[in-house]
């Protein structure tokens, strides 16, 4: 497998909903491999398949300290998530250059699709909350910048802008 190129903003597939995924195939564990490997060499702790322009909800989380430990997921959702709240500095490969303390809640469950193709939950915390969080936001058209204020997200895409030329 091989790491694939990232869409970069304001492509519209960034804020377009991706479909959902009917049955786990062999070409599904294949998108989800070459994801493990594009968020490796990021390097990262998370991906979902539309920052590669896979309009599919296909996400991938590793908040391990050694890495190695990738869940996959398909058309995950979020059922539970806890009144505490943790902060981080998120940032994106798709705004390459800007990052924002974004806070999220601190523990979540979700329901997705497994690498067999199984119904699956999962309780995530700390890191793996917030990267799970972050890659259903990409799977719903959204990014980090969205969770701030409308200032704030214009000093960051002013930051970006200002970075690419």
């Amino acid at each position: 497998m091989s790491p694939r190129p990232f869409v970069m903003w304001p492509d519209k597939r960034l804020r377009t909903p991706a479909e959902p995924v009917t049955e786990v195939t062999d070409e599904i564990r294949t998108i989800w491999d070459d994801m493990v490997d594009t968020m490796v060499a990021m390097p990262g702790v998370g991906l979902a398949a539309p920052q590669i322009g896979v309009m599919l909800r296909l996400a991938v989380v590793d908040g391990s300290d050694t890495g190695g430990q990738a869940v996959r997921l398909a058309n995950p959702e979020l059922l539970w998530a806890s009144a505490e709240m943790r902060p981080h500095e998120e940032a994106s490969p798709n705004l390459p250059g800007v990052s924002a303390k974004i806070e999220r809640p601190a523990k979540v469950r979700v329901r997705y699709l497994d690498e067999g193709g199984a119904q699956a939950e999962r309780e995530f915390e700390g890191l793996w909350s917030t990267s799970v969080q972050h890659q259903i936001d990409h799977l719903d058209g959204h990014v980090f910048i969205d969770r701030l204020s409308r200032v704030k997200r214009e000093m960051i895409l002013k930051r970006f802008r200002k970075a690419r030329l």
